[in-house]
């Protein structure tokens, strides 16, 4: 199989197809004690096509899809600074950050080099923001997430509370990781 990791620009990505890889593989990072109805409140309201389309429109977030073949088996998402949550702020003491918003492949390239591609390319993308840090929230019962972040220079740093769905709150890890 031909592998390739490569920038998504608006008009080169499906953000149907990209939306699908979103709603499965979003639900894998969350504990099962998370009710359904929560996530795909979660997926709707974030990871549906036309939410990937203002996202691919905002020049302060790039779009990564990792592709097998000519079909999207992966994405990451960075997203420029750092925002408005006190907890993260806290966490991420070097400046100035990027949040990597999104990291995501299907189950069937779990442990592969993919994941590590679109992570080097993830991490290269931010580097003509000029930012010092990259950090990223997983949560605190993804210990699977929390060994490939941190197998890839990530320190955990702090916490912060997620929302999923429409009240349901988790606890995410933040982790940065500085930059040369």
């Amino acid at each position: 199989m031909t592998r390739a990791v490569h920038l998504a620009s608006t008009d080169s990505v499906d953000t149907h197809e990209l939306a699908a890889v979103a709603a499965r593989t979003f639900p894998l990072a969350c504990p099962p004690s998370i009710a359904p109805e929560n996530v795909a409140s979660f997926i709707d309201t974030n990871l549906s096509a036309a939410r990937f389309a203002e996202y691919l429109a905002d020049p302060q977030r790039v779009i990564l899809t990792a592709r097998d073949d000519d079909r999207i088996v992966g994405y990451a998402m960075v997203v420029n600074g750092v925002g408005d949550d006190p907890d993260v702020a806290r966490a991420v003491e070097v400046r100035p950050a990027a949040e990597l918003s999104k990291m995501y492949v299907l189950p069937e390239f779990h442990g592969g080099e993919l994941s590590a591609a679109l992570m080097e390319r993830a991490l290269a993308a931010v580097g003509g923001w000029g930012v010092r840090c990259v950090w990223l929230g997983v949560n605190q019962e993804n210990v699977r997430a929390q060994r490939f972040y941190s197998k890839n220079g990530f320190r955990i740093s702090g916490t912060r509370t997620f929302l999923v769905g429409a009240d349901l709150r988790e606890h995410d890890f933040v982790m940065v990781r500085e930059l040369d």
